[in-house]
């Protein structure tokens, strides 16, 4: 019987995956060291030429005072709320039941910081103005996530963002951006990654996600932040003695795929169209807002799982490496657009989806 490993070996196998940017090789590292000279000084313990001109260019692209650059994303978001709640005295936030920091990190916030945190909405539902203005308690910081990563990458709508900004400044709440995938989002709002952060009063962003880099976060704010920023930094243990090899990747592949988004967002759609058109299939959302959704298709996973091993064998497209259960009759999984996408041949993503399609259907009959 077909498993997981099976589906990813098939994956791994065809000609043409849809989503990401291409293997993560030791090629995307080699590719960057040679565009920098030889003579170029790393950074040492957070200073340097190389990390603190790239963290200037950072701080202007945000629009802010100053900018850190942070091995992990994990470690720049803690931090980010440590300081918030110590300048407040209050040692709460408030974000999304499914943010990365409430199920993916072990309770890191709570258990190195001891701050509590307010779960704010259903699991499947956007933040809203409503839910900021319900709080019951007093809190440091509201923590939103653009975009909403696990209900299929939402948004919602810039005026929304306006209001709750304008609320959380009335009221004296910090608000902190999980711009994790900030540029993803910049073609749907059709405003500058400057214009947005203005609203908030920090913002953290990776490079390794859509950016396609090592490894390695940003966290951006006013200078007393940022320097606060930075003893917290030498705390965690994040100031290696370099860190130039995440930097130099960062600094590339954001200038290569800073003014991609666009066309990726465009794919996006375009692809859930194709997706929407196969039988017992459905995208959430049904239009993409980033170049990020999520695919639900109402077949067992076991069976699914087979079903996807022969069109990758059949078609040579590869549309996903692992499935996420749903119920005993559905699952589902993540689609999430870059350069690949675009190399693929429009006849053969046509044929492979006719192929799901057909074979989706024959199955029901």
């Amino acid at each position: 019987m077909t498993t997981t490993n099976s589906l990813q070996q098939a994956f791994l196998q065809t000609a043409y995956p849809i989503g990401g940017h291409g293997k993560r090789n030791i090629q995307v590292l080699k590719e960057v060291l040679n565009h920098y000279a030889d003579e170029l000084d790393s950074d040492q313990y957070g200073k340097g030429k190389v990390i603190e001109d790239f963290q200037a260019e950072m701080a202007a692209f945000f629009g802010k005072e100053s900018a850190v650059f942070f091995p992990s994303g994990t470690m720049a978001q803690q931090i980010a709320l440590r300081i918030w709640c110590d300048a407040k005295g209050i040692k709460r936030v408030a974000y999304h039941p499914l943010c990365h920091l409430e199920i993916h990190e072990e309770d890191g916030l709570k258990q190195l910081h001891q701050i509590e945190a307010v779960l704010l909405t259903d699991k499947d539902k956007l933040i809203r103005l409503e839910d900021v203005r319900e709080l019951k308690e007093d809190i440091a910081c509201l923590l939103l996530e653009l975009p909403q990563r696990e209900i299929g990458g939402q948004l919602p709508a810039y005026e929304e963002l306006e209001a709750i900004s304008s609320y959380c400044r009335e009221k004296g709440i910090k608000l902190h951006l999980d711009g994790a995938r900030l540029l993803e989002i910049l073609p749907y709002y059709q405003r500058s990654a400057a214009e947005i952060c203005a609203l908030f009063d920090s913002v953290y962003m990776s490079f390794y996600k859509g950016i396609g880099g090592i490894a390695g976060a940003v966290l951006a704010g006013d200078e007393a932040f940022t320097e606060e920023s930075k003893i917290w930094k030498r705390r965690h243990g994040g100031d290696l003695i370099s860190l130039y090899p995440y930097i130099l990747s960062a600094e590339y592949y954001f200038k290569q795929r800073q003014t991609k988004m666009g066309q990726y967002y465009e794919e996006a759609k375009e692809l859930a169209k194709r997706y929407n058109h196969c039988h017992a299939v459905e995208t959430l959302p049904l239009l993409p807002v980033t170049n990020m959704f999520h695919v639900h298709i109402h077949v067992p996973k076991e069976e699914l799982e087979a079903i996807l091993i022969a069109m990758y064998e059949t078609c040579g497209v590869g549309l996903t490496a692992y499935l996420r259960e749903s119920d005993e009759s559905s699952c589902s999984f993540e689609v999430s657009l870059g350069d690949r996408y675009g190399h693929i041949p429009k006849q053969v993503l046509s044929d492979a989806f006719e192929w799901l399609d057909l074979t989706l259907r024959a199955r029901s009959e």
